[in-house]
């Protein structure tokens, strides 16, 4: 199981860094409900991920109008971005359905969903502090 934790970054390169090491812990079948306002470093979190499963970092950029993007790597990195949607409206995207077991689900903006009916939850709550400082709060909500 993946523990909670707190931590601060500076950059973008260490919030990156950040996400790459919590990539290394995931096996498959998680959810990154991933929220903070814009700026606050969830685009960059997913580059992490997708380093740290070892999924091309520099392809990822925020799928604002894709809404769904996949990465291969040792586990396939599923990113959705729903800022664009009405939070009825993320239902229809067929989310539930993924990460599958070779991989994981990241989604910025999950507060526009519904509910999370997956069963390996994180919650990833990014937040301005003061200067470039960034805390990001990792919580398992479920089997994670």
């Amino acid at each position: 199981m993946i523990a909670a934790r707190v931590e601060l970054t500076s950059s973008a390169e260490e919030t990156e860094a950040l996400a790459a090491d919590l990539a290394a812990q995931l096996r498959g079948g998680e959810v990154l409900l991933l929220s903070g306002e814009l700026g606050a470093g969830k685009t960059a979190f997913v580059r992490g991920l997708a380093r740290g499963l070892g999924a091309p970092p520099e392809e990822v950029a925020s799928p604002t109008f894709v809404l769904l993007t996949s990465y291969e790597g040792r586990l396939v990195l599923h990113h959705a971005d729903l800022y664009r949607l009405a939070s009825g409206e993320a239902s229809e995207l067929g989310l539930e359905e993924l990460p599958g077991a070779n991989g994981v689900l990241a989604i910025e903006w999950a507060d526009r969903l519904p509910e999370a009916p997956w069963l390996r939850v994180l919650r990833v709550r990014l937040e301005h502090r003061e200067g470039d400082l960034r805390q990001v709060t990792i919580e398992p909500l479920q089997d994670a």
